[in-house]
Parts: structure tokens; C-alpha cells; sequence
């Protein structure tokens, strides 16, 4: 009889033994998942990469195109009779005004951004719930 319950014994694993696997199964499946993370992260690098890049060309071209008809305003408001240097400051003064609106809109948006709050919530609330299940509740 004392034979039938060591067999029993070693067929059946421990609490021990179990929480040993879960928590050699849940460290390799978050080592799984920070390794998949990562290949996503360098694929989505090289085309943000590429994105900006693009962006950034397509930014320069914008502020020559800008240049060139700031210019072009200025000989316009010239033709009007007004003397040249004074057309100059008067479409500088208009970009001038333009940048201090921009500003104050942004410094409002600013203002009104917060943190991702739904994603600290449900972090603190699986924190809390690992605890409760390391307590045993």
C-alpha cells in the first residue's frame, strides 16, 4: 500500500513543482514576447526611417518654395508704389504675426494634453492583480 502512494506521489508534481513551471513558462513567454517586440520595433525603425526622410526632403523643398514667394509678395506690394525695403518688412511683420498666433495655438493645445491615462489605469490594475494572485487571494 505504501508503494501505491509514493507512485502516486511521483506521478502527481507538487504545489512547488507547479509554480516552478508557471513561472519558467511565464518568464520564457514575456522573453518570447519582448524578442517579437523587438523585430517589429527594427522593422517599423527603418520605415519611419525612410518616412522622415522623405518628410525632411519634402520640408526643405516647402521652406525654399516659401523663400521664393515671400520674395515674390514683397516685389508684389513693391509694384503697388510702396518703396521695396518697406515691402520687405511688411510681408516679415505678416509672417511675424502669423508665427505669434501659431504659438499662442499651440501653447493652448499644449495646455490641454495629458499622459496616456487609460494605459496607467490597466497597468496599475494588472500590478494590483499579479500581487493578488502572488498573495494567494
Amino acid at each position: 500500500m505504501s508503494m501505491g502512494s509514493t507512485g502516486q506521489d511521483q506521478d502527481e508534481p507538487t504545489v512547488g513543482q507547479l509554480v516552478a513551471n508557471a513561472s519558467r513558462d511565464l518568464s520564457s513567454l514575456v522573453r518570447s514576447e519582448i524578442e517579437l517586440g523587438k523585430a517589429e520595433l527594427k522593422k517599423t525603425a527603418v520605415a519611419a526611417g525612410t518616412g522622415a526622410g522623405m518628410f525632411g526632403g519634402a520640408a526643405f523643398l516647402g521652406l525654399l518654395a516659401i523663400i521664393l514667394l515671400s520674395i515674390a509678395a514683397a516685389y508684389g506690394v513693391s509694384a503697388l508704389g510702396i518703396h521695396p525695403a518697406l515691402a520687405f518688412v511688411i510681408v516679415a511683420v505678416l509672417y511675424l504675426v502669423i508665427a505669434a498666433v501659431l504659438v499662442l495655438v499651440g501653447k493652448n493645445q499644449l495646455g490641454k494634453a495629458k499622459g496616456p491615462q487609460r494605459a496607467i489605469e490597466t497597468s496599475k490594475e494588472s500590478v494590483e492583480a499579479l500581487r493578488a494572485i502572488g498573495k494567494g487571494d
